[in-house]
């Protein structure tokens, strides 16, 4: 038996090929035959025509390699092919027994999970990423994530899996499994007595969290009041009273979360109750460099707690990071990135800014001393908004647009725009009501004011009434969801408790957990808020609704207002971003001790202010 490259013109298949099913199925193998090249030869024998033996143009059947011949002939199609590597059996070769050595591999992969998990898992510690990997077999990123989940079986269930004691599916359905339930299950599998369950059975077995074992607990029993079931046939035992369980084991997460903050973990993400923990998308990461600590809880109680990872999203932000940090001579070693996402979604920050802008806006009509001043300074520096046009108002949803415009603060400075309007004659008594703004916006196209009617009525009204329109306007052009409007809430002593209250809107659009948890530890108190740390978002955000209603049995709140509408604006973790105000703290009242008739004629604008 020899190897030798032959031309493709000169193969042809074998009548002895075993191949009988897929040969015409190649699209997997053409990504990696078109990248890598042919890697495992074909299998071939000569054929002997007339008297050309041993001739240039002798032609070889193909007795394994089938779908690698067919693949190289497509390949063919789009350009020149090299000679193929090929061994040539000798006479009495066993056929079988080399196409067994040769095992045909689907996009140089093998054929079964375990195979395929090692082959990937070998180039994963090599660092390569899941993309990289389905790159180079030519296969889904999803397939890759299926066979490293394979890393979470016991080696007695993968043997019994290689043994074909264990079908496919029941092996794909215990990667889901924590170790824990792993060994339970094998026990009863291998229980001449016991029944150990599959298919749906299995899932169900797994994830219905009807039995939670005392095991399972991270507090001390005593601290248990219910009644618990022991097993007589065996030497587990189980809490009769799972709510019971739960505001004790929860209690005890949230313990444990504090202890890893103190000790200078960058965060503790507490997943879902029966959120499947995936090993595989995450990346270790030391906590010196923002690695964090995930805990995730199964349906029957089990806590694990894994330490010193981050996403693959979040551990491809840090080495980008960190290599920059390489090319400007930066310590790689103090090299460290904040990955965590923002407390607030956009459709929230939108909300909050809306509602503040909305308040602090509306009682800037009662200082116009102050909108005098913002409004030289808004012509003298100028802003985004300064062309000049009306804050648009813009909402992310319609949602949001009809909180704002059902709130208060905006119904009241509804009312002043419906006033001024008549002072300045813009529009007839008949359609005032319409809700055109006196600065017109820039989706008001075709918009206009005549400049010389406006004066025209400006002239003959009383500085007290024109003051008034000044103030209003400065208003109306203020933009919204800035550091203006930060500062201005400052320094005018905003409290939105006058102005909004907490509705359907905000609760639907607040989706961070962490801060969920820490406003039930506002408004229910600490037990409460360590009772509930793994409950999901619905749950936590219902507690606080109940609280300020005065429901279901909780003590009513009344005034509650969170950190996010306080002036000026905080939030409930590390994360929290809000917008820096224009202006450097200041006393109203000294912006408003020179009136603007005390001024002496040519005296400095800029000192006097």
């Amino acid at each position: 038996m020899k190897m030798i490259h032959i031309s493709l013109e000169r193969l042809t298949l074998s009548p002895l090929n075993v191949r009988r099913k897929g040969g015409m199925d190649i699209a997997d193998l053409l990504p990696s035959i078109r990248s890598l090249g042919i890697i495992q030869p074909l299998l071939v024998r000569p054929v002997l025509v007339g008297d050309n033996a041993g001739h240039d143009d002798e032609r070889f059947e193909i007795v394994a390699g089938q779908r690698r011949y067919r693949a190289l002939a497509k390949l063919a199609e789009e350009g020149a092919v090299e000679p193929v590597p090929c061994i040539v059996m000798d006479e009495g070769d066993d056929a079988r027994a080399i196409e067994a050595s040769l095992t045909e591999n689907i996009a140089r992969l093998p054929m079964d999970e375990i195979d395929q998990y090692k082959a990937f898992a070998a180039l994963k510690d090599e660092g390569l990423a899941v993309s990289d990997i389905a790159a180079r077999f030519g296969v889904t990123e999803r397939l890759v994530h299926q066979r490293l989940a394979v890393a979470n079986i016991i080696e007695p269930i993968l043997n019994a899996y290689r043994r074909e004691e264990i079908d496919a599916e029941t092996l794909r359905i215990l990667t889901m499994a924590t170790p824990r339930q792993q060994k339970a299950w094998w026990k009863l599998f291998r229980s001449d007595d016991d029944y150990a369950p599959d298919g749906r059975a299995l899932r169900d077995w797994l994830f219905g969290g009807a039995q939670i074992p005392t095991a399972n607990a991270l507090f001390d029993l005593s601290a248990y009041e219910g009644a618990i079931i022991a097993d007589l046939f065996g030497e587990d035992s189980y809490f009769a009273d799972s709510e019971a369980f739960w505001r004790l084991q929860n209690t005890a997460i949230a313990a444990k979360r504090d202890a890893y903050l103190a000790n200078g973990w960058s965060d503790v993400v507490v997943m879902e109750v029966g959120q499947w923990w995936r090993n595989w998308e995450h990346q270790k990461v030391a906590r010196s460099r923002g690695g964090k600590v995930f805990v995730a809880i199964t349906k029957n109680g089990e806590v694990a707690f894994h330490e010193g990872f981050l996403t693959e999203k979040e551990a491809t932000a840090l080495a980008k990071k960190q290599k920059s940090g390489q090319d400007n001579g930066a310590d790689t070693e103090a090299v460290s990135v904040n990955t965590g996402k923002p407390e607030l979604t956009k459709p929230m920050r939108n909300y909050l800014g809306l509602h503040r802008h909305a308040a602090v806006r509306t009682e800037l009509l009662a200082t116009p001393s102050l909108a005098l001043r913002l409004t030289v300074a808004h012509i003298i520096a100028g802003t985004g908004l300064f062309s000049v046009k009306a804050d648009p108002q813009k909402a992310d949803s319609e949602a949001i647009r009809e909180s704002v415009a059902s709130s208060l603060a905006e119904q009241g400075f509804a009312e002043e725009r419906r006033r001024i309007r008549l002072l300045l004659g813009i529009g007839d008594e008949e359609d005032v009501d319409d809700g055109e703004s006196i600065v017109p916006r820039q989706r008001d196209w075709g918009s206009h004011r005549d400049i010389a009617d406006i004066i025209g009525r400006l002239i003959h009204m009383e500085d007290k009434t024109v003051l008034r329109i000044l103030a209003f306007v400065m208003a109306e052009t203020l933009e919204a969801q800035s550091g203006m409007v930060e500062a201005l809430g400052a320094m005018l002593g905003t409290d939105m408790r006058n102005w909004w209250k907490p509705d359907e809107t905000f609760f639907d659009l607040m989706r961070d957990k962490q801060a969920i948890n820490a406003m039930v530890r506002e408004v229910a108190g600490d037990i409460t808020a360590d009772a509930h740390i793994a409950a999901t978002a619905k749950v936590q955000k219902k507690i606080v609704a109940d609280c300020l209603a005065g429901e279901n049995g909780r003590t009513k709140i009344e005034n509650w207002l969170p950190r996010y509408m306080a002036f000026p604006a905080s939030g409930y973790t590390s994360r929290f971003v809000g917008h820096a105000p224009m202006l450097e703290a200041a006393d109203i009242d000294d912006a408003a001790a020179t009136d603007i008739d005390d001024l002496d004629e040519g005296e400095d604008v800029s000192e006097a202010a």
